[in-house]
């Protein structure tokens, strides 16, 4: 009898592990069905890897991985379609004034970026860029006036201390004749940059590349096998049971040094008073006071009925600036030069811009010289659109929302693509795409496209907020260059270029490396 028993459990067991992978198999199918039940056209997705199956075996980037989805919908005469990202759905918008009304006309149906955030267990992660619904909508507005002109003006002075100690590593370089890797000297530039505007402090990262905000700072983009496995999984995990694991996207070390950092700056400023022309300033200022005001007091004695930063919303937006002013600026910066050791004629011509404006400056570089360049504005542009820092930008339906002139109705919940990167590339919007050529940016050129075929930065309520800064540390940093250096490409930089598949920021596989070559000047 004994025996029978456990014949019968065997076979109950044997049940139950033919049925999980023919239930599992059903569920895949039934799931991978959701958009021909919503009777969007779609891509047949892989059982497994859904039609992300490149970027997820890394031979893709993940900008050219929707870019192929975005062409095979184009290819199809569509407007828009469907892909799963794994077992995810999400939509793409193909036609620009369907990507218009997701990020601009119909705004408050995709107000959020829908990433994990949970600033109880990870208060980094509670930053601008997450954040959703009223809880962004109050910290935008209060954000907002910290990113005028004018207060770009009064941070302006800091970004060209830091390009004396660039000049000289780049002097170096030339003085040994060795290549440069590029976007480490850039990355180190933006890093002493941000540092000191969002943070107070000199970093050093220039002088000395091993120093403890640099390390923190490449922690942060560690793209290690665990780490894309954690964002695979933050991505397609409902947000509930993310929160009851309590899971958490910032690096422990990293989130206890830059809470460190800023705990220090706050306290030593505040029991000083102590001003100084940074963002930190005026986050402390939104701290103590509720509002930006135009002096140096961090602590007024009367009260407001504004609402006041908290010392974890301080960390979180310093931490949201420093990571993304550092990369996207840096990376920017990069193929900037990259393009200009390709195309020597376009090199030559803006240092003659820089000297023929600087002239009239007694070759100062100042905030109104460079507002003044035209054509490095051009050069900047057209990097941005060839070689987008981030390749696309996410969302989250949050109400149902009917697309015009369509019978698709996308439910709340439903992820959305907006594909920066296939749009820039799209010989529809910029013939011969793959050609940089800065006069597509001229008055005439951009008159003829459409506004949203150039998209960078994101638009609408939702655009970075930190555009005009990142746009501003490039130029200043390519002004430096430039204007004292010749860049030719080095014979390590692998040919044909090609996007890396380790990192979601864009980045070249195996490194942009230059020859610098002083300028002799009369």
């Amino acid at each position: 009898m004994h025996s029978a028993y456990i014949r019968e459990e065997f076979k109950m067991f044997a049940l139950v592990l033919v049925l999980i992978p023919i239930v599992v198999y059903l569920y895949l199918k039934w799931n991978y069905s959701y958009w021909k039940r919503i009777g969007l056209e779609y891509i047949e997705p892989h059982l497994i890897y859904g039609n992300t199956k490149e970027f997820v075996k890394k031979e893709l980037s993940f900008g050219d991985q929707f870019a192929k989805l975005y062409k095979e919908f184009k290819s199809r005469g569509l407007k828009h379609g469907g892909v799963f990202m794994l077992q995810r759905p999400v939509y793409i918008p193909v036609d620009l004034d369907i990507v218009k009304n997701i990020l601009q006309r119909d705004f408050n149906h995709f107000m959020n970026h829908g990433m994990f955030f949970n600033e109880e267990v990870d208060p980094l992660s509670g930053h601008l860029f997450n954040l959703e619904d009223e809880k962004w909508r109050k910290l935008r507005a209060k954000l907002t006036p910290t990113f005028t002109s004018g207060k770009m003006k009064m941070m302006f002075s800091t970004m060209v201390e830091c390009t004396e100690a660039f000049q000289q590593i780049l002097q170096n370089y030339a003085n040994l004749n060795d290549a440069v890797d590029i976007k480490d000297i850039a990355s180190r530039f933006t890093t002493d940059v941000i540092g000191s505007v969002a943070f107070g402090i000199d970093c050093n990262s220039l002088t000395n590349p091993k120093s403890e905000f640099r390390q923190f700072a490449n922690k942060i983009f560690e793209q290690t096998t665990i780490r894309r496995f954690r964002n695979i999984l933050a991505s397609v995990i409902p947000r509930r049971v993310l929160i009851a694991l309590k899971f958490k996207q910032t690096n422990p070390e990293v989130e206890d040094f830059f809470m460190g950092v800023i705990e220090g700056t706050v306290k030593y400023r505040e029991e000083n008073n102590l001003f100084r022309k940074d963002f930190m300033h005026l986050l402390l200022q939104l701290k103590n006071r509720g509002e930006v005001a135009d002096d140096d007091r961090v602590i007024v004695d009367e009260k407001n009925n504004s609402h006041f930063l908290t010392l974890n919303e301080i960390a979180a937006q310093c931490f949201v600036f420093f990571i993304a002013g550092f990369e996207t600026s840096a990376t920017t910066m990069t193929f900037a030069l990259l393009e200009m050791a390709l195309n020597p004629d376009i090199q030559k011509m803006l240092r003659e811009e820089i000297e023929t404006v600087l002239a009239k400056h007694d070759g100062v570089v100042s905030y109104e010289a460079v507002m003044e360049m035209n054509y490095l504005d051009k050069i900047v542009h057209e990097t941005l659109r060839k070689h987008p820092p981030i390749p696309g930008a996410p969302r989250v339906c949050n109400k149902t929302y009917e697309i015009p002139n369509t019978n698709i109705t996308l439910e709340s919940g439903t992820r959305v693509h907006i594909p920066f990167h296939a749009i820039h590339k799209d010989p529809d919007h910029y013939p011969d795409p793959e050609k940089f050529d800065p006069e597509r940016f001229n008055e005439e050129n951009k008159a003829k496209r459409h506004p949203f075929a150039f998209i960078p930065f994101g638009e609408g309520p939702r655009i970075c907020i930190g555009a005009r800064f990142g746009l501003l540390q490039a130029k200043v940093g390519l002004i430096s260059v430039i204007r004292n250096f010749e860049v030719t490409l080095n014979k390590k930089t692998i040919r044909p270029i090609r996007y890396t598949t380790k990192a979601f920021v864009t980045a070249i596989e195996g490194g942009v490396w230059l020859n610098v070559s002083k300028i002799e000047k009369n």
